[in-house]
């Protein structure tokens, strides 16, 4: 019920950002749209380089799941599997459902919208897009910002998804279009993410890797991200 009511929140404040947007149309809507998405993407790749190699939580039994060589649909998987997850966080789920989906790419691709972007809606774009309505109440914000700013939480709130349909063979036909024109990136792009688990890993449109790579390299190097952080440990 509350996740129904934050997407309702969530659809009818964009829409009236969209609305305020439209009253101070301009030409500089297009390259603020785009500097919009781009940071939507930079922002992916951030937030997946920290999901990849922060450790997991120690002593919940996630290396027995993580490990586990027996069916996954087995009761026994299961009730290791809900007894571990019972003891997490909302982030630390976050935080083994990304080292997971790199054995098993798929399994990501496999969850549900909704699962993919719940918690993202909740914890950033829905609070984001009320003060965005508050500002255009208070202040007179420029239709060249509101393009920018709808760019950016679009492509934020949909992240997640959009990395999942980098792991599933079938995907709406937007997904497709979105690709052939540059805003998407394809699952051939993101492989090279997945061979090395050192570079590309803005997973929106990729536009921003150029960036990250360098920073991450800087990061590792430092020792601030280690490998140890990849697998959940015992």
């Amino acid at each position: 019920m509350l996740m129904r009511l934050s997407i309702l929140l969530l659809v009818l404040s964009g829409l009236a950002n969209l609305g305020f947007a439209a009253w101070d149309p301009s030409w500089w809507m297009v390259p603020a749209a785009f500097a919009g998405w781009y940071v939507a993407d930079m922002l992916s790749g951030m937030v997946h380089m920290l999901m990849d190699y922060y450790p997991a939580r120690l002593g919940v039994g996630l290396d027995r799941i993580y490990f586990y060589q027996g069916s996954r649909e087995s009761d026994e998987y299961q009730g290791l599997f809900r007894a571990s997850m019972k003891r997490l966080n909302p982030f630390e789920r976050l935080v083994y459902d990304f080292k997971n989906h790199h054995p098993r790419p798929h399994a990501l691709g496999r969850r549900t919208m909704l699962r993919q972007i719940g918690s993202t809606i909740v914890a950033g774009s829905l609070p984001i897009s009320l003060l965005l309505n508050a500002a255009c109440l208070i202040w007179p914000v420029p239709g060249w910002f509101m393009a920018g700013t709808l760019s950016l939480l679009i492509g934020g709130t949909f992240a997640q998804y959009f990395h999942g349909t980098l792991h599933r063979e079938q995907n709406p036909w937007i997904v497709g279009a979105m690709r052939r024109v540059g805003l998407l990136m394809t699952p051939a792009a993101h492989q090279l993410h997945h061979d090395t688990l050192r570079r590309d890993f803005a997973t929106n449109c990729g536009w921003s890797n150029n960036l990250l790579n360098p920073v991450f390299r800087f990061v590792h190097q430092r020792g601030w991200l280690t490998d140890k952080g990849l697998e959940p440990q015992g």
